[in-house]
């Protein structure tokens, strides 16, 4: 929130476009997914599989022109602090971005089964979910904008899918 000593504007505009960039890859990848044959054999699974090496491409030459190398010495400093081997650290991140890729995998082939919106929708409850279970979890107390910011986002679920049902009928 605002009154955070970690907020900053710059945070807010990156987090909303990545919400935006989001929603679009969403939609557009359900209108290739829909419709005419695009290629062979690019069903939901292939199509995220393109998408995510494009991807790697392109920003891994961004990384390094804004971060530079930046991530070596921060891995060589967190296995110097002893928490880690160079082997358990990198065992952790591999597993991190397997586990991130499958998760994403997993999001991507239940796009190709819903309504680009019903998806949209269904992130932002996981979302309240995660950010609950975490507040029970870790003890930590909600403030009262992040009570009511959860509730309207559960509302709004709600009657999203009440009026999807109503449709249907």
């Amino acid at each position: 929130s605002m009154k955070e000593l970690s907020f900053t504007f710059l945070a807010l505009a990156a987090a909303m476009l990545s919400n935006v960039s989001s929603s679009l890859r969403g939609v557009l990848s359900k209108k290739t997914m829909s419709g005419k044959k695009i290629g062979e054999n690019l069903d939901a699974q292939n199509l995220y599989a393109v998408l995510t090496a494009m991807s790697t491409l392109l920003l891994i030459p961004m990384m390094l022109a804004i971060e530079g190398t930046g991530f070596i010495p921060a891995f060589k400093a967190a296995v110097e602090a002893g928490s880690f081997t160079n082997k358990s650290l990198s065992t952790l991140l591999l597993l991190g971005g397997a586990t991130y890729y499958l998760y994403n995998e997993v999001a991507f082939l239940a796009l190709g089964k819903v309504n680009p919106v019903t998806h949209a929708v269904g992130n932002t409850i996981k979302r309240v979910v995660i950010i609950v279970a975490s507040v029970v979890a870790f003890k930590t107390p909600m403030s009262t904008g992040s009570i009511i910011g959860s509730s309207i986002a559960i509302f709004g679920t709600l009657l999203y899918s009440l009026a999807m049902n109503s449709v249907k009928k």
